[in-house]
């Protein structure tokens, strides 16, 4: 089982990855009859980090967002850990296939993916509206999917598009979740992602009352991502200015997303109540923001998935700092100088702006950089530095992506490293033959 696999209840007293010079070396010993490229889950960083996300969300339960993982057999894991309830999936697709019973257990390689406690995911929240007419279909077909999946809406366009494709006396009722656009709106203008249009709280109200009183759909929840709290890095080194400006701008959105969005759920709360359809659940924060997410009392529940793998996006936080649980690691196949040694792909770049902070970052052996002229190439990467003087052909260097899900896009599988040995191989969601997005 990969509960007992990954043994979350067995967490280390320090960070592992504090001593570099301690943690990779072992990864290296404990992946050496293994060919890079390759990717691992360390067993110890993976349950500190769990643990560590528990306590951070203070008693508030957190919603695994399925993005920053993408194994199934992960998600199962956290999801049988205390603290942990529910998914947060990416596409509607996905949702369905870890909603359903069939899916469970797909693809898991001998010790693997592992099952949801009735086959299945039983609760499963779209963090993003869907347009996908045959999948929506599908949930409109299938009452014990349409009971576990909740779907994502910021408009009525939303609501249409679903009876288009099935009319209500089709269908059993639709679970729908409004999102509350959670940016900041001050002095330098939109500070946030562009997601949701509904910015005030009498906006999502009105839409609230439209779903209330349409018939086959039932109005459950409210979503409010925060990312310009829960995503922005508040202490980006060497530059303490930035850093500053960041902790100010983020203090003042905390304050007036606190009293907007418990306004929007007090509207809304009475709409649904007055339907008689209480909410279920409203859901906040990230990652980077749990303990002030989990301090708004509208909030019931929290979403954090990155913190799981801490990638190296998150070595910018002054609150918390996960330990490296993914890594994966490249071979040095060519040496064309003394000083630069070049390995075999590495142009696993994180989505986001284009930047030198969405590269993979090069941990072990510590002295190595990227070529300014090449970066991190698809076919190959060279890199420069006194430690690429003592790399060989055949040796291999460990890197850290910038994000956390996007890793298993590149990977049919992490092999789970406990001390100095490999104990299972988990299957991505690529090792089971999916593709999502």
């Amino acid at each position: 089982m990969t509960a007992e696999l990954l043994r979350l209840h067995d967490v280390p007293g320090a960070r592992p990855g504090a001593t570099p010079s301690e943690f990779w070396p072992r990864l290296t010993v404990a992946t050496a009859h293994l060919d890079p490229p390759l990717g691992v889950i360390d067993r110890a960083a993976f349950a500190y980090n769990a643990a560590d996300l528990v306590r951070r969300a203070g008693g508030v339960p957190i919603r695994v967002a399925s993005k920053s993982i993408r194994v199934r057999g992960l998600i199962d894991a956290v999801l049988a850990h205390p603290g942990f309830a529910g998914v947060l999936a990416y596409t509607l697709p996905e949702a369905l296939w870890l909603a359903s019973p069939s899916s469970a257990g797909d693809g898991a390689s001998g010790i693997g993916a592992g099952t949801g406690s009735s086959g299945g995911i039983d609760d499963v929240v779209l963090g993003y509206p869907t347009t996908d007419r045959a999948a929506l279909a599908r949930l409109a077909a299938d009452e014990q999917l349409a009971a576990r999946v909740t779907l994502m809406i910021d408009d009525v366009a939303h609501l249409d598009l679903i009876d288009s494709v099935t009319p209500p006396s089709a269908r059993p009722s639709i679970r729908i979740a409004l999102e509350l656009d959670a940016s900041w709106r001050g002095p330098l203008g939109h500070l946030g992602v562009r997601r949701s249009p509904l910015h005030e709280p009498e906006q999502l109200a009105a839409l609230a009352r439209i779903v209330t009183e349409r018939p086959g759909f039932t109005l459950v929840g409210v979503m409010a991502y925060e990312a310009q709290i829960a995503g922005l890095g508040d202490a980006p080194p060497g530059r303490p200015v930035r850093g500053a400006l960041v902790r100010g701008i983020q203090r003042r959105s905390r304050a007036e997303l606190a009293d907007r969005r418990s306004r929007a759920v007090a509207a809304v709360r009475a709409i649904a109540d007055a339907a008689g359809t209480p909410l279920q659940f409203v859901n906040g924060g990230g990652t980077g923001s749990l303990e002030s997410t989990a301090a708004d009392p509208s909030v019931t529940e929290l979403a954090a998935g990155s913190g799981l793998m801490g990638p190296h996006l998150f070595d910018t936080y002054r609150g918390f700092t996960p330990a490296p649980a993914a890594a994966f690691a490249l071979p040095v196949v060519r040496r064309p100088t003394d000083d630069i040694a070049t390995l075999l792909g590495g142009g696993w770049i994180a989505s986001g702006p284009p930047g030198i902070d969405r590269l993979p970052q090069v941990v072990w052996p510590e002295g190595l950089r990227m070529l300014g002229t090449e970066g991190a190439g698809e076919v190959q990467t060279p890199l420069r530095g006194p430690a690429a003087r003592t790399l060989h052909v055949g040796d291999r260097v460990w890197l850290r992506h910038t994000k956390a899900g996007e890793l298993s896009e590149h990977l049919d599988a992490f092999h789970v490293v406990d001390g100095d040995q490999v104990t299972g191989e988990l299957p991505t969601y690529r090792g089971e033959g999916q593709a999502f997005l």
